[in-house]
């Protein structure tokens, strides 16, 4: 009997103002009753629209089916056939843009709350002891994955199930790619990311850190000297951009992808961290996206008194989920729209005392179909600052296209790839941030799993 409730359950969390202080886990998630009963307000539609908001197609009716029923085995069983990172979703998707937005539910109710409930499953999976993963026989042929983020991970996870050795060269001395470098612990505990690595090893994916591929070997070498068939390239896209304003240069301005990876990846955060970051009273955060929500709710746990978020454009067109914006204004995150800065001002000793924003307003549509945002003159005002965080985008790096001879990029670094993955190179594909430029862990691993396909069909046909 379908549970007609016209909201989703609600996904208990931490307090706000007891979470902006420490970095545990802001959501705590259902418990099994709450998750059988969010799983029956399913109608298991014929036309299974939710599917087609997946990007990687997970049978969405099925797994909820089975939580339904009680049977969390058996929802693991379904998600686990179309993702290979099911904990690691279920928190960073953003679901209401994708599979709940086209939840027949969600049309005069709440869509279903699918997210909570593969996140859900994919704990209580991870919470069994005693579950074995049958490792597949091998078929004798070989790939090489360049980076070891959401993409990589996914197009490792797809061919190893197929029977390929795989080996996942990664460039940090820690697997996950920005899953541990980006996504601060309190909305993705890294044990969680370890745990989905640890699972595909068990299925007999290798994985070697501390490799720069580019550097420390390169794709041509990988394929002629170490006999690997194939190459996936997803090594993301890590190059921070700064705006080129006076000032960038200062003691306390940071990249977004230089402070998170120090908070995140090495646990600048904890008491005894002999990772050096500066514990500032006053942040501001230049962007609007999910890193830079991260960033600032970071800096709060890191014991800033005032944390401003600045945008040039409205709250209507911030870029990052509604989640985000919401859990940082509950924390304390002051949001300083329509400004801009221009310069970042600093002391004699070359350390951030300020930053000099400019009032902006919105005017007609640019190319992205947004209203751009146009400076009021003589509106310009201090902002009483000690650290500056940019964010507002990354680019690939470079390395792998200098070093890969024949391989076409886009002009902003983006590797040129088809519907398939396939570059310029025989046999070389590549994914995700590699090729798109940054976007979402879901995007990326949907272009690992349309990757992993095309790599099996040219292997295949090549030893026919």
């Amino acid at each position: 009997m379908p549970n007609m409730s016209p909201k989703k359950a609600p996904m208990p969390s931490q307090d706000p103002n007891v979470r902006n202080k420490n970095f545990l886990e802001v959501a705590t998630g259902y418990t099994e009753e709450v998750a059988i009963e969010e799983a029956q307000r399913c109608l298991n539609c014929k036309h299974r629209p939710c599917v087609n908001g997946c990007p990687v197609h997970i049978a969405i009716p099925d797994f909820i089916k089975e939580v339904a029923q009680g049977n969390f085995a058996g929802a693991y069983d379904v998600i686990s056939q179309s993702s290979s990172l099911p904990a690691v979703c279920g928190r960073v998707c953003p679901q209401e843009s994708q599979c709940e937005s086209k939840c027949v539910r969600g049309i005069k109710t709440e869509p279903v709350g699918i997210g909570r409930l593969e996140r859900f499953v994919a704990d209580w999976h991870n919470a069994q002891t005693d579950v074995k993963v049958n490792k597949p026989e091998s078929n004798g042929h070989k790939v090489a994955i360049v980076g070891s983020g959401p993409a990589g991970l996914t197009c490792a996870g797809d061919l190893a199930k197929k029977g390929y050795d795989v080996t996942v060269f990664e460039a940090l001395h820690l697997a996950g790619g920005v899953l541990v470098y980006g996504i601060p612990e309190f909305r993705l505990p890294k044990s969680i990311v370890q745990k989905e690595v640890d699972t595909l090893k068990e299925l007999g994916v290798k994985v070697e850190t501390n490799m720069v591929i580019g550097r420390v070997l390169s794709i041509d070498e990988l394929m002629n000297d170490y006999g690997f068939e194939s190459v996936f390239i997803g090594s993301g896209a890590g190059l921070p951009r700064f705006m080129n304003i006076p000032g960038e240069n200062l003691c306390g301005v940071y990249s977004a992808n230089e402070f998170l990876t120090r908070t995140n990846l090495m646990k600048a955060y904890k008491d005894d961290s002999t990772t050096p970051i500066m514990h500032a009273k006053k942040v501001a955060v230049v962007g609007g996206g999910n890193v830079a929500m991260d960033a600032a709710r970071c800096a709060k746990r890191l014991g800033a008194e005032e944390v401003y978020i600045v945008y040039r454009r409205s709250e209507e067109e911030l870029p990052a989920r509604k989640e985000e914006v919401e859990h940082a204004k509950e924390e304390g995150i002051i949001f300083k729209l329509l400004n801009n800065p221009v310069e970042i001002l600093g002391n004699e000793d070359e350390f951030v005392t300020g930053m000099k924003c400019i009032k902006m307003e919105l005017g007609e549509p640019d190319a992205s179909g947004r209203r751009r945002p146009v400076e009021i003159p003589g509106s310009e005002f201090v902002l009483d600052v000690d650290a500056v965080v940019i964010s507002i985008g990354t680019s690939p790096n470079p390395l792998i296209k200098a070093t890969t001879k024949g391989l076409d990029t886009q002009k902003w670094g983006g590797i040129i790839a088809d519907e398939n993955g396939l570059t310029s190179r025989e046999g070389v594909y590549a994914g995700g941030d590699a090729v798109t430029g940054a976007a979402t862990v879901i995007l990326a691993m949907g272009a690992g799993k349309t990757a992993a396909a095309a790599i099996d069909e040219y292997i295949r046909n090549k030893n026919k």
